[in-house]
């Protein structure tokens, strides 16, 4: 009865095992596709995640300039930005921003997701987004990861 151990195992920075996964969120909605990529990126997929450490992967998001909005969202949402002067509060709409800056309008949705502290920062740094569907981390040999929704009852 000595080997058997009902010990709870903590992670830390040092035993954190990351991994490298690419996800291609062509066609998929915003918001659903960054939550996934928030709970990966927080390492909430695995066994051993610990809510006060980093344990999450490195995600590279590509196809972000290909995501959808549902609804009236591309007219109507605004991004707001404040410049730090006097009347310096600018806003962009939805439909702007994804011709602009697609990678920005998803960095931002899973920004948003993440805690609002220093490991929500620590967490952000792990994610790399582009537009098109080529990035430069083939080095990492990163895993191929497909975002799966279950169809809704509507």
């Amino acid at each position: 009865m000595d080997s058997i151990s009902y010990k709870t195992l903590s992670a830390n920075r040092s035993t954190v095992e990351k991994q490298w996964i690419v996800v291609d969120v062509q066609g998929l909605v915003l918001g659903r596709a960054a939550s996934r990529v928030a709970h990966i990126l927080r390492g909430k997929h695995k066994p051993s995640f610990t809510p006060h450490v980093d344990c999450g992967d490195y995600v590279i998001v590509i196809n972000a300039d290909k995501i959808r909005l549902t609804g009236r969202k591309l007219q109507q949402k605004e991004y707001v930005h404040y410049t730090g002067f006097m009347g310096g509060q600018r806003f962009t709409s939805a439909s702007k921003m994804l011709t602009e800056k697609p990678e920005r309008m998803f960095e931002l949705a899973v920004k948003r997701m993440l805690p609002k502290n220093r490991l929500g920062e620590t967490v952000l740094g792990n994610l790399r987004v582009y537009a098109g569907a080529e990035h430069p981390h083939a080095a990492q040999q990163p895993i191929p990861h497909e975002i799966v929704f279950k169809p809704t009852g509507n």
